[in-house]
């Protein structure tokens, strides 16, 4: 249960911060979700490659925003 609580609040995390539109406050986000992630795959939660495709394509969508 405390692992799928985890689980599902980062991919919250996640979901909100790809819904964002606007550059500035999708920068404000993104070191709380990576600071989530890399905590979640630290303690096995998530897979430690998960954590990076994750961070990767969230930084995709930031530089994509303009």
């Amino acid at each position: 249960m405390h692992n799928r609580y985890y689980a599902k609040t980062m991919r919250n995390a996640v979901r909100k911060l790809r819904a964002t539109t606007d550059k500035a406050a999708a920068t404000e986000l993104l070191p709380k979700v990576q600071k989530m992630l890399d905590k979640l795959a630290k303690k096995n939660i998530i897979h430690k490659n998960k954590a990076a495709n994750i961070k990767s394509g969230v930084m995709a969508h930031i530089n994509k925003l303009a």
